[in-house]
């Protein structure tokens, strides 16, 4: 069998034509999903980038496998310990190593394991094709390595091609040369000059303000990367140049279909096309990153084309690591205890509903929150705000408000109630298995915070005073003033 895993970073389900979105965003990738089960409630449960990779490599929840955070104690995988084998379970079980455990060939064109200096990521394949550049490259520089890859091993039977493209994740990447192929085209309806006032009204790292986390100085290496948006036309910039990102990409893609059509391979080889976490682009007023445990950063796309597998759509919910046992199932190959994860091969072959009743998702890399996703609704609980002043509770009808504008939580203290019995059960059910000693987003605040925010306050207080925000400030102080020794 031959089987092909587009792995795209930072990549919007909402934001591509297949799930709905009214921009031509991405037409390779929809000719992909007119072949596949379409998932349409698929979150990463762990964001952003390192956690959420960990959870899909291990089958495993962050709080179970260790790597919560982008540094620090918690961007490492917890040691196996005790029951250790001469090679570590959690890796020869792991996602990867299962096409080879299914006598696969098995390579990798991806810069992930050097960007995070995960090599874990690694494990179970014969053939690691890194173009070194961290994650900093464009899809023109990955493609080819991927097409010659194809080239070379067209004619064995059982491979399987991982090809990792990050052209959606700033700084915005896309060449100039493509021009802008959605200056002409307006904003998507919910962006209106309202919502663009109120959200330059924002406290916190990636605001309109600030794109480019506590600063407004535009990369000169990157010109489609913006500091800052004063205008409304500058605002528009930022929704067209990661839409860009993807039609570049998209473009790519379709350099890899057409060879793949013009070899006679794609109709009876199998795809998985999905990412690593989504991108807020106005939720919460952050633009242009994956900051926290809300659906814009957790839910993410997920086609699968499998030979004799069903096509069509399923609404229920999932993780990212489900798919580990479920390619495990496809593949006839044992389930592994250390899995957290639930196949959902029922949905691929008949339809049935395999999904889960609530989803938890996590973030602990910009802020620490912990967020449940049921029915039609989020609720997501802040334990460090990442210094955007979030309240402990948000809750949004994704239904009624799927960009996440108006909090519901002060008005449904029932819901809340609901949600806070789900996240208690959860975490019951994760800290009582014999793999949790401790809760890591605990270690995270212990080791002062995340990744991406320690240290950076004092400076952010200042630019909020210099910027006309001096209550903000004064806010961040009184929340914050482990940060301000001086002042204590």
């Amino acid at each position: 069998m031959k089987i092909l895993m587009l792995d795209l970073d930072t990549l919007r389900p909402d934001h591509l034509g297949c799930y709905g979105y009214s921009r031509n965003t991405s037409p390779f990738i929809d000719g992909i999903a007119a072949d596949s089960m379409r998932f349409d409630n698929y979150y990463c449960s762990d964001a952003p980038c390192l956690p959420s990779r960990a959870a899909l490599v291990t089958g495993m929840f962050g709080i179970h496998n260790g790597v919560v955070n982008h540094g620090d104690t918690t961007a490492d995988l917890r040691v196996f310990g005790e029951g250790r084998e001469f090679k570590n379970q959690l890796l020869t079980d792991g996602l990867f190593y299962q096409f080879r455990h299914a006598g696969m060939h098995t390579a990798t064109v991806s810069s992930f394991a050097e960007r995070h200096s995960a090599y874990w990521f690694n494990a179970g394949f014969h053939e690691v094709i890194n173009c070194g550049q961290c994650g900093d490259e464009r899809a023109e520089d990955v493609v080819p390595l991927a097409l010659k890859w194809l080239e070379d091993n067209q004619d064995l039977d059982n491979w399987f091609l991982h090809v990792n493209l990050w052209d959606p994740h700033t700084p915005y990447r896309a060449p100039l040369e493509m021009g802008n192929p959605f200056a002409d085209v307006p904003l998507p309806e919910w962006l209106t000059p309202e919502v663009f006032g109120e959200h330059k009204k924002h406290v916190g790292p990636h605001s309109l303000n600030e794109l480019e986390m506590y600063w407004d100085e535009a990369p000169k290496e990157y010109p489609r990367q913006r500091g800052r948006a004063d205008t409304l036309e500058e605002w528009k910039e930022v929704i067209d140049n990661y839409d860009c990102g993807i039609l570049y990409m998209d473009a790519q893609i379709g350099r890899i279909l057409s060879w793949l059509k013009e070899k006679g391979i794609y109709e009876d080889m199998a795809i998985i096309l999905t990412s690593d976490h989504g991108e807020n682009m106005g939720e919460l007023g952050i633009y242009s990153e994956h900051a926290t445990a809300d659906a814009a950063t957790t839910r993410i796309p997920m086609l699968i084309k499998w030979p004799g597998m069903r096509t069509g759509v399923d609404s229920g919910f999932h993780y990212s690591l489900d798919l580990l046992p479920t390619i495990a199932e496809l593949l006839q190959l044992p389930a592994s205890p250390l899995w957290d994860g639930r196949s959902y091969l029922g949905t691929l072959q008949d339809g049935i509903d395999t999904g889960r009743k609530y989803l938890v998702v996590s973030q602990c890399a910009h802020v620490c929150q912990r967020s449940v996703r049921f029915e039609h609704y989020i609720y997501i609980r802040t334990y460090h705000d990442g210094y955007h002043l979030f309240p402990r509770e948000l809750l949004f009808d994704l239904e009624q408000d799927d960009h996440e504008q108006h909090n519901l939580a002060p008005e449904r203290p029932d819901l809340c109630g609901k949600a806070c019995r789900y996240l208690t059960d959860w975490l019951q059910d994760m800290m009582m298995s014999t793999r949790c000693d401790v809760d890591p987003l605990w270690t995270v605040l212990r080791e002062g915070g995340p990744y991406h925010a320690k240290g950076s306050l004092p400076y952010y207080c200042r630019r909020l005073e210099e910027t006309g925000r001096a209550e903000g400030a004064r806010e961040l102080r009184r929340r914050h003033p482990e940060e301000f020794p001086g002042e204590m």
